[in-house]
């Protein structure tokens, strides 16, 4: 213990006496101790500087991430590895691992990065710590020391975006915290890095202005404490004496950034309001920025290598040429670059033969998953429909405790293509180590923040397998990636065209041709052939394989021991980078698994049709997108193509409770369903006949967007879409939702028809409240909290 800590303990010994002179005793005991303490702390750096070690302490503050499937991660590692060249140590931590940081007592900044999932939720790896700081318990000053910034990532073809972030973000705010920086909301909708390049630019110079208002309210306290110790002292020979803190940091890097600290406004989502922001959040200092999701130290400008395209001689004919994923035209081409600093590598992988390996079929996470049979595939659509729709069922009677409700999704876990494993492979030139073991391991060099070996590779297995089942081999290269495969690109021209790809002035064509089509690590490594990345640069940069979620489409009380789900098989069109188009992931795999034994509705199925394969799937409980409990409450679905699936369960479930329970009293129930034919790709069509003709269903209203009109008169009268019937229908749905109480739910396409769907909500009550567009939103948005609008969609 220090002769000062034992000097101020001295001084708030307890005693009985009042008397003035105890109390000039202990002021005049923190006046030396305080002397004291400034005497050792010079006579530590003296010892430190003699021995030749640094007396600096770089300023720290705290990084905190929430991430599903590693956006948020990656950016949050980006910043910890920034921040030294910033002259500030960052400590990051995910907000799971609450043994590494403690809210509670920090008094340095914490920046919040955090994703939002399925329905609004949080991630994974965050779900714990949103529920703690939910506490009802916690008072409203229990973070009032916290100061804070937040980057929220979400998808704004989701209905609830970004709610994680801003549950995280309310509730700060509710328990006392302060924001030292404007909130970032970006949208994967539009490009993350539309928000997150510029918010992230600012920040710099807003954690440095926290800090050194951190620092000088901290200074303040301690020279209030000392003034009201010597008020108390009536002995005036006690010496007056004034406590600064101790600075041992460069204060050149401690700029004034009263702007970004002070501010109120929020970052737009929309790529519109970002020149502004960005003018407003340009550090002036030439410290650049990292990209998005890109775990590196900052930008670098690169000139062009690329030759001048101006006009030649006249009479010389001129050449047109079309950009494309190889190729860009001018001004890109001629432009200097502003691209992220290089990743830093934090992997050893090295390959290891083996005698024996156990042949392992399917994920390793077995105790988790349930492998079950495909007992019957129906096709649903006919053979020339736009769409081919599949219906499966699934055998679940060997697993009595795989329970399910209506509403209630599961995970199909799925491998990648061997054939495009065996591409990849031949492509690394590792087609003759297939059976060889993957050994990873940690680089004892790495600068990287927080480098782990991924926790979903396993020890012991092949290189087929990892390429198998644990990457995402058809994952979208992120810029990060693209700025790694540089080094390992041999071709000038096409290492300027990744360049350019990863740089800032080159997100426009990484929309274009990367982003936008989904474009596939193997298919932008077979468009840059010279480029010939390690093994050790994928395992770093490609995502864990993810698990495809689906509605079930059956209710256990009609179908006991199955389980039925229907899918679109996907297309992806051809491209430039891809000049053959190809299938979904998932329903490609499950639609060649069961190729070319589907039945169509109405045949009869083949007494000698080949056994159908198993797959492994997991359940996904969904604790709102239910039926009412209450089953004389009214509701109403909007379900168009196979967003139809769960609401058969809904209607299979009331069918069986409407028998049970004849005497009962049932809400009315609204169905409202659309196609593009009512004869190509009409799905469930008996099955949803049938429940209105039994009164399971109150009303089916349909729609074809695609089947001629006979006249212009009859199509005028015709809804095309689900929304177009919704609104023939106003009355009645706004009266079911606002006045009975009732619920609507929506399940299908994210992008378009629910963001129609919700566009048409908003009119009808406006128009049949006779409300202005605030107030229409605030009676949705008061739907949405009470659990009466809900949505199950996907982009």
């Amino acid at each position: 213990m220090s002769t000062w800590t034992v000097m101020v303990n001295a001084a708030n010994v307890r005693s009985d006496a009042t008397s003035g002179s105890m109390v000039a005793f202990r002021a005049a005991v923190l006046h030396n101790a305080a002397k004291v303490f400034l005497w050792e702390s010079v006579c530590y750096l003296s010892k430190l500087e003699a021995c030749g070690m640094p007396v600096e302490v770089k300023p720290r503050f705290v990084v905190l991430y929430g991430s599903q499937k590693g956006q948020a991660q990656s950016i949050a590692e980006g910043i910890a590895e920034e921040a030294e060249q910033h002259g500030l140590v960052a400590d990051l931590s995910c907000l799971n691992e609450t043994t590494k940081y403690n809210l509670e007592k920090e008094n340095d900044p914490v920046v919040f990065i955090v994703s939002t999932t399925g329905d609004g939720e949080p991630p994974d790896n965050a779900l714990q710590f949103v529920k703690r700081i939910k506490r009802k318990a916690l008072s409203t000053d229990h973070y009032k020391h916290l100061c804070y910034a937040l980057l929220a990532l979400g998808d704004t073809n989701y209905a609830n975006f970004c709610n994680c972030g801003k549950t995280i973000e309310r509730r700060l705010q509710d328990l006392g915290a302060k924001q030292f920086y404007a909130t970032g909301y970006a949208d994967d909708g539009v490009g993350l890095e539309v928000v997150v390049d510029p918010w992230l630019e600012g920040l710099w110079n807003a954690i440095r202005g926290a800090l050194s208002k951190m620092a000088s309210d901290r200074t303040a306290h301690l020279k209030a404490n000392t003034e009201d110790s010597a008020e108390e002292t009536p002995d005036s020979s006690t010496p007056d004496v004034q406590i600064s803190l101790l600075r041992i940091t460069d204060h050149q890097n401690c700029e004034s950034v009263g702007a970004a600290v002070e501010t109120d406004s929020k970052f737009a989502c929309a790529a519109s309001s970002v020149a502004s922001v960005v003018s407003d959040l340009r550090p002036a200092s030439p410290a650049g920025s990292i990209g998005l999701a890109s775990q590196c130290h900052g930008t670098a400008s690169i000139p062009t290598s690329a030759p001048k395209t101006q006009a030649g001689d006249v009479g010389v004919p001129h050449v047109v040429l079309a950009a494309s994923l190889t190729c860009s035209l001018p001004p890109l081409s001629e432009s200097s670059l502003n691209v992220p600093a290089l990743p830093p590598p934090y992997l050893d992988v090295s390959l290891q033969e083996a005698d024996t390996i156990e042949q392992i079929v399917g994920p390793l996470n077995k105790e988790t998953l349930h492998e079950v049979p495909v007992s019957k595939a129906v096709q649903l659509t006919r053979g020339d429909s736009v769409k081919t729709a599949i219906l499966l069922e699934l055998d679940i009677s060997a697993y009595p405790m795989m329970t399910y409700q209506p509403g209630d999704s599961f995970d199909v876990f799925c491998p990648n293509r061997a054939a495009e494993v065996d591409n990849m492979l031949s492509r690394l030139g590792l087609q003759d180590q297939r059976n060889h073991l993957v050994n990873i391991s940690l680089r004892k060099d790495t600068k990287k923040k927080g480098a782990q070996v991924p926790s979903y590779i396993s020890q012991n297995i092949s290189l087929l397998f990892l390429l198998t089942w644990c990457l995402e081999i058809r994952g979208i290269p992120k810029k990060a990636f693209l700025r790694a495969l540089v080094e390992h690109t041999g071709d000038s021209v096409q290492r300027r065209r990744l360049q350019e790809l990863c740089s800032k002035q080159g997100a426009a064509d990484y929309n274009l041709y990367v982003r936008d089509p989904s474009l596939s690590i193997l298919e932008l490594l077979t468009a840059f052939p010279s480029c010939s990345p390690p093994l050790s640069l994928l395992i770093e940069h490609l995502p864990k394989l993810q698990p495809r979620p689906y509605s079930a489409a059956s209710s256990c009380l009609t179908h006991s021991g199955k389980l039925h789900f229907a899918f679109n098989v996907v297309e992806f069109p051809a491209c430039t980078g891809r000049p053959v188009g190809r299938r979904g992931l998932c329903t490609g795999w499950l639609f060649d698994l069961i190729n070319p034994s589907p039945v169509f509705p109405g045949k009869a199925e083949s007494s000698n049709s080949p056994a159908l394969p198993k797959i492994h799937v997991s359940l996904r409980p969904n604790c709102s997108f239910r039926p009412p409990s209450d089953p004389s409450v009214p509701f109403m679905m909007v379900g168009p193509g196979t967003g139809v699936a769960p609401f058969i369960g809904f209607l299979q479930q009331r069918a069986e409770e409407r028998q049970k329970n004849p005497e009962g009293v049932f809400g009315e129930t609204w169905l409202f369903f659309g196609c593009r034919h009512r004869d190509r790709d009409y799905l469930f069509r008996e099955e949803l006949e049938g429940f209105v003709s039994s009164g399971t269903l109150s009303h089916l209203k349909v729609c074809f967007s695609r089947d001629d009109r006979e006249d212009e008169e009859s199509a005028a009268a015709q809804p095309r879409y689900v929304q177009h019937n919704l609104l023939l229908n106003s009355q009645h749905v706004t009266d079911i939702l606002l006045r009975q109480n009732g619920y609507l739910y929506v399940c299908g396409d994210a992008k378009n028809m629910a963001k129609d769907v919700n566009e048409t909500l908003l009119e009808m009550i406006k128009t049949e409240l006779q409300v202005d567009q605030l107030e229409a939103m605030k009676r949705l948005a008061g739907l949405r909290e009470e659990k009466r609008y809900l949505q199950d969609i996907w982009g």
